[in-house]
């Protein structure tokens, strides 16, 4: 039996989305650009996308840019708007527990004289809106805040944040990474306050190398790649036109069963928890494992984050996948293929045994009860076992 648990990194790709990449490469190829039917052909694929995403979101389908997934759609959004403000400022607000694509990028604007404060956040990964509203000053001019942590699964208050600093500052843009939220909570960016907002298409089953970045008509936000001026002349470069063919079709199939879904998730979610707690040593009563995960409406219902003390994860992970059960340590883009200790860990002031200890299981639509099950008794098995050759 095969479980893949590992669906925050990425998901299976539908069979329907399958179908329409394949027809857009193989049958309406044209270049949307193009003057002659093959284009506008293309350019129909590419307007009923940006209508399909559009209405998920209730905003205009204007404000929709496609680009080749959330690490574009966040460096876009953050590089852009702190480039189209310099004048205004150069303070921006984040927390500490962002991707690396959020991160990253500002790190690049600090190298650059911007100045950035990292909100902390509680043992469950939330940030305090107190600590926002103290951190707003004169100068900023950006606030970036993740909706869902990708590596824990914490939900942050995005629309109380949205609506503090468009109380101190209209003019502040607010950028949300729903990377991992998307398809999972309810996002309407003009209630909650939000002007820039990432998606990247991989996470619900659309085609790797797709996204979009959702730009409110009011956000002044430069262009970061120029050339034939395609998309508004916001970014250039022949439209992907499988890409967001394919991430629409994943779109219609994710929202036409949206609370299906959703009830689905935390259902498993439950199983999973309630497994992983019920993993004791049967002579001492001692856990096996500690769930960092909330059970309630504070954190997502795709994915949970647990330690097993005194296995290291990367052994655990292995083992796991000796048995066709495949989890991660983490984030899998910044892993790089080796297995550091989390910076999100590292905040919620885990103590160094569960730092080095601490697997990430997350879900799809397509998770099993049985995967689930697989993978918990695989854990029964196996931790004992491993338990005893680590304190050799």
């Amino acid at each position: 039996m095969e479980a893949y648990l590992d669906n925050s990194a990425t998901t299976r790709c539908l069979e329907s989305v399958r179908d329409v990449v394949s027809k857009t490469m193989l049958e309406d190829y044209g270049n949307p650009s193009s003057k002659h039917m093959k284009g506008v052909e293309s350019e129909r694929y590419l307007k009923d996308a940006r209508e399909t995403i559009a209405k998920t979101l209730k905003v205009n389908e204007k404000e929709i840019y496609f680009t080749s997934g959330g690490t574009e759609s966040n460096n876009w959004a953050l590089l852009g708007s702190a480039y189209a403000s310099r004048r205004a400022g150069k303070h921006i607000i984040t927390t500490a527990i962002e991707h690396a694509a959020v991160l990253m990028p500002l790190q690049f604007l600090a190298e650059q004289g911007y100045r950035i404060t990292h909100l902390p956040v509680d043992e469950h990964g939330h940030i305090s809106l107190a600590d926002l509203k103290a951190a707003l000053d004169e100068e900023t001019i950006l606030v970036s805040i993740m909706m869902v942590n990708n590596e824990i699964g914490a939900i942050e208050p995005v629309a109380e944040a949205g609506e503090i600093i468009k109380k101190y500052n209209p003019d502040i843009l607010f950028h949300v990474d729903a990377i991992q939220a998307y398809g999972k909570l309810p996002i309407y960016p003009k209630k909650q306050h939000i002007d820039l907002l990432s998606v990247s298409g991989h996470k619900l089953h659309g085609p790797k190398g797709s996204g979009f970045l959702y730009i409110s008509e009011k956000a002044k936000v430069k262009p970061l790649i120029f050339g034939g001026g395609q998309q508004r002349g916001m970014r250039s470069g022949t439209d992907n036109v499988p890409g967001a063919a394919g991430l629409a079709q994943a779109v219609r199939e994710t929202f036409a069963h949206f609370e299906d879904n959703t009830a689905h998730f935390y259902a498993i979610k439950d199983r999973m928890i309630d497994g992983l707690e019920q993993l004791k040593d049967p002579a001492t009563g001692e856990a096996w494992a500690i769930v960092h995960s909330m059970r309630d409406e504070g954190s997502a219902p795709h994915i949970v984050s647990a330690s097993f003390p005194g296995v290291r994860s990367e052994v655990l992970l292995h083992a796991l996948e000796d048995r066709q059960i495949y989890v991660s340590s983490g984030s899998a883009c910044s892993s790089n293929k080796k297995l550091p200790v989390s910076t999100v860990l590292k905040e919620i002031h885990l103590p160094q045994e569960q730092l080095e200890s601490t697997l990430r299981f997350s879900f799809s639509r397509f998770t099993t009860e049985e995967e689930i099950d697989y993978c918990l008794d695989a854990l029964r098995e196996l931790l004992p076992v491993l338990r005893r050759y680590a304190r050799h």
